[in-house]
């Protein structure tokens, strides 16, 4: 059988391998199409899987987290249960101490920031209208440009106070669930490499090699940044807490969570953090204000000049011109969560095509 497209003649394997290609594309798009018109009716046993198998999820990456430390005190001679033991305590230990003693406190500052929000929104109101006095000479394109800016902005941080509120309440309802989650990294810790061996089996032989090369290439760049951006996002926020609290600032733990948790994300996260305390602080006074002002700048120093380079290092090796686009790209797609997992997504895909040309693609001969 001889095939001719145009006027050229056509092997017929790979006539045959066009085909198979073009109808598996098509079968792809006619998967997804029908994913998306049953969405109601697989995605409720989705959340309820995802709800359920979570904690393990969860535990798996605190072990994650924890495992490294763990061979660092076996290596340097304790027993490796004592050493299971004593990060086990340290970690789940403080994690309770501080759920014990600052879910009160939270709950506390947001039933008064909820009573005090009418004076806060009456303050901004205030500003927005001395705002727009002030730039009610500008030109009019120039003057809707700043005010569909200042919309956009409104609407962004409301989603994220929402978001961040909603995360606290479901941490709230779900807590007997995570109550699974010491017991889960306690003997994912105390069996690592019976799971490592497991997973080693259970993966086609094929891949056992290259998928090695590939987790230790992504342990090698992924683990040190997430692993020192947690540390320096809690002791960051652990000191902006306490700070404020020093000041007499109002909400000072719920302020220092925010920074915290914005504080993920790279050289936006610190801004967006600041945001609420400064908003906050000038419905005070503006004595208040320059005080969280100063606070905030010092906190900005000791992370990019001292926590920063020395906890995290360069351990992405990443230009920063390709993690603001995919900071903005993921902000884009997936909101808040998208500037959470952008970097983190980035590091994965450099990796895998870093791994892909070393390991997998072969010069032709």
């Amino acid at each position: 059988m001889v095939c001719y497209v145009g006027d050229e003649k056509m092997d017929p394997k790979r006539y045959i391998k066009w085909i198979y290609q073009l109808g598996f594309l098509l079968l792809v798009f006619v998967t997804l199409y029908l994913l998306v018109l049953l969405k109601p009716v697989w995605l409720p046993f989705l959340k309820v899987i995802f709800t359920g198998l979570f904690p393990f999820f969860l535990g798996a990456f605190i072990t994650y987290l924890l495992h490294p430390w763990v061979e660092k005190l076996y290596q340097a001679g304790l027993p490796r249960g004592l050493s299971i033991f004593l990060i086990y305590l340290l970690f789940f230990g403080g994690v309770g101490y501080s759920i014990y003693k600052g879910i009160p406190v939270i709950i506390e500052q947001l039933n008064e920031l909820s009573e005090n929000a009418p004076v806060l929104v009456s303050q901004y109101q205030h500003w927005m209208f001395h705002l727009e006095r002030k730039t009610s000479t500008w030109p009019d394109g120039l003057q809707d440009q700043i005010q569909a800016r200042i919309h956009a902005f409104e609407t962004w941080l409301t989603n994220l106070l929402a978001l961040f509120i909603g995360w606290l309440t479901k941490m709230l309802n779900f807590l007997l669930l995570f109550a699974v989650v010491p017991f889960v990294s306690f003997y994912l810790l105390k069996d690592f490499h019976d799971v490592k061996k497991v997973i080693w089996y259970l993966t086609p032989k094929k891949w056992r090699r290259k998928g090695l090369y590939f987790l230790k290439d992504l342990d090698e760049s992924l683990g040190g940044y997430i692993r020192g951006q947690i540390l320096v996002c809690v002791l960051l926020g652990t000191v902006a807490a306490f700070l404020f609290w020093m000041i007499h600032m109002k909400y000072p733990v719920l302020l220092g969570i925010i920074i915290a948790v914005t504080d993920i994300i790279p050289y936006f996260g610190p801004i967006i953090g600041a945001v609420p305390a400064v908003v906050i602080a000038v419905a005070i006074s503006n004595k208040m204000a320059v005080y969280v002002i100063i606070i905030i700048l010092v906190l900005q120093f000791l992370e990019g000049n001292v926590l920063s380079p020395f906890i995290v290092g360069k351990s992405l090796n990443m230009h920063p011109l390709f993690i603001m686009a995919a900071l903005i790209i993921g902000g884009e797609v997936g909101g808040i969560a998208g500037l959470i997992f952008a970097v983190p997504f980035l590091a994965v895909v450099k990796v895998a095509m870093v791994h892909a040309k070393t390991h997998l693609w072969k010069p032709h001969k």
